[in-house]
């Protein structure tokens, strides 16, 4: 099976994230304090350090509060455990081989982390570019404790910073993700399952929905938020009773409800004059049930990270055999371009590429502005800072844009650098890491893709033969429908997540595509069963609720 690598629509811009000025805030107020302290010292040169904790202020926009203070903490502490590597190896050796292959390591253990805990955006390449370039900035053992001291106090700050909003909102991003299922399961309900696009309605609502549950169930399970995350997970229920029986929805409640989750208003209520605790028995189910284990999750992550240290090794080296001085460019580049499979890979690498060039562009215009003084310099990389993130939503190249100059900008922090040669530089690295990387995903082919479908089919059609079981007796035990319309509409997320990895494969083996497609069919119209029978049952029936599917 090979799969397509258009070029329509990849560079096509789309709209931005509802949060897209969080992250672009927080990252300055984050990079700013530190920066302009070492400006008042004299001491940009130090401002990697800094960058390497203030940069992971990225990290974690979407998740509660709650889940969110960990989370950066992991983060830090993974951020300065990378640039702890680098530094030791750099004080070490100046082997520049010896550099690149533990850049190449750090970057597949990085994406296999990243991926496996779904840290999201912007996952491992931040944390790939900080350590990449420590490895070659000159060191000794005894700088290293002060210069991990600096990147942990510009951690902390920027924790602070990503924790603040929590005084003023303190339950935003919860409820901008149960706002969000909402929306997407209203306009999946507007087609009423068989318009054009329905398609793509449905798939993007299942997405929405799991993002939501991911979302809430990362937060605590008793405590004084309890009630309200109740009412989140009645509406997100109500979202997938929509994308289970769309015809059967009307979609203006479930975008009142979105629009009244803005602000700091009480979480409105469903309306459903039956929902009691049974309506959540499913979710409390998943909630008890514990994660699997971080070994199993890199399991299958296994060809990824393998694809990410052979591309990076071998994009460094082809940048030092063409005598290039920053190798980690090239380094970086490949690491970035990895995605779930093939396909998206190369749309990445055409994004990188085209955004990256535009940079260099850009950095030439820019660059008579920074060199007037450092605080212009420092200045000029804020601005580009806020512009990367308030892009990169849009588009990756985008945001490249802002990136590619902003990188070269840091490293005038140092001292002032040949533009020519620096961007001559940057722009062979951009196409040998792009070209070497791709390559790279092109022979390590991901043959685990193929048994992700099998194992998502089988998962799928266990999940429904259970949910039918269930249907087909007169009176099902309390909570026991709900809890198996959860775990069919989960199975059914995983099943399509699964294929579309597995479709964008290279030499993969040939799909169960009649599996796939009966599985997804029976489980859908399993679904509506569930949700058209427990809209029909009496109000007095015990461990049952009356709701009607009209939400």
């Amino acid at each position: 099976m090979t799969p397509r690598l258009p070029l329509a629509g990849v560079l096509r811009t789309r709209r931005p994230s509802d949060i897209w000025f969080k992250p672009a805030l927080s990252s300055v107020a984050a990079v700013a304090p530190p920066n302009l302290v070492l400006l008042a010292l004299g001491r940009l040169d130090l401002a990697m350090y800094t960058m390497a904790g203030s940069l992971c202020a990225l990290y974690a926009h979407n998740r509660p509060y709650a889940a969110r203070a960990g989370i950066l903490a992991r983060v830090i502490v993974g951020m300065l455990a990378g640039v702890a590597v680098a530094l030791v190896t750099a004080s070490l050796t100046t082997n520049a081989v010896v550099l690149v292959t533990v850049g190449a390591l750090l970057a597949a253990a990085q994406k296999a982390l990243c991926d496996a805990t779904r840290l999201g955006p912007p996952g491992n390449v931040v944390l790939c570019f900080i350590s990449s370039a420590c490895l070659f900035v000159p060191q000794s053992l005894g700088q290293i404790p002060g210069h991990l001291a600096l990147g942990a106090a510009a951690g902390a700050w920027a924790w602070l910073v990503c924790m603040a909003p929590a005084l003023v909102r303190p339950h935003g991003p919860e409820r901008r993700a149960t706002a969000q299922a909402l929306r997407a399961a209203a306009a999946y309900a507007a087609t009423d399952g068989t318009a054009e696009g329905h398609a793509a309605a449905r798939a993007t609502g299942y997405t929405a929905v799991q993002a939501a549950w991911q979302t809430l169930l990362a937060l605590p399970a008793t405590g004084p938020g309890a009630a309200g995350r109740h009412a989140l997970e009645r509406l997100v229920v109500r979202a997938e009773v929509a994308l289970a029986a769309p015809a059967d929805t009307d979609p203006e409640p479930l975008r009142a409800w979105a629009r009244a989750l803005r602000g700091t208003r009480r979480v409105p209520h469903t309306g459903a004059p039956g929902a009691t605790a049974d309506e959540l028995f499913g979710v409390d189910a998943e909630r008890a049930a514990a994660p699997p284990s971080l070994r199993r999750r890199i399991g299958p992550l296994a060809p990824l990270a393998l694809r990410t240290a052979l591309g990076c090794a071998l994009a460094g080296y082809a940048s030092l055999a063409l005598g290039v001085g920053r190798p980690y460019w090239a380094l970086v580049t490949a690491a970035a371009l990895y995605q779930a499979n093939l396909t998206l890979t190369w749309s990445r690498a055409v994004q990188r590429v085209v955004g990256n060039l535009a940079g260099v562009l850009l950095f030439a215009a820019i660059v008579p502005l920074a060199h007037l003084g450092q605080v212009l310099l420092v200045l000029c990389c804020l601005a580009l800072n806020f512009g990367a993130e308030a892009l990169i939503t849009r588009n990756y190249w985008l945001g490249s844009v802002c990136v590619t100059p902003m990188a070269l900008l840091i490293t005038e922090f140092a001292g002032p650098q040949h533009t020519g040669e620096l961007m001559t530089e940057r722009a062979v690295d951009t196409l040998v890491g792009a070209l070497v990387g791709f390559l790279a995903a092109v022979a390590v082919t991901n043959r685990r893709a193929g048994d992700q479908v099998e194992r998502a089919v089988t998962a799928a059609d266990r999940a429904r033969e259970r949910a039918a079981r269930l249907l087909a007796e007169p009176a099902p035990a309390a909570g026991d429908l709900e809890a198996a319309r959860r775990a069919l509409s989960g199975a059914l997320a995983g099943l399509r997540a699964a294929v579309e990895a597995a479709s964008g494969e290279w030499w993969q083996r040939a799909l169960p595509q009649e599996r796939v497609v009966l599985a997804e069919q029976s489980g859908h119209r399993t679904l509506a069963g569930i949700v058209r029978r427990q809209a029909t049952r009496p109000a007095g029936d015990a461990g049952t609720r009356t709701e009607d599917v009209r939400p």
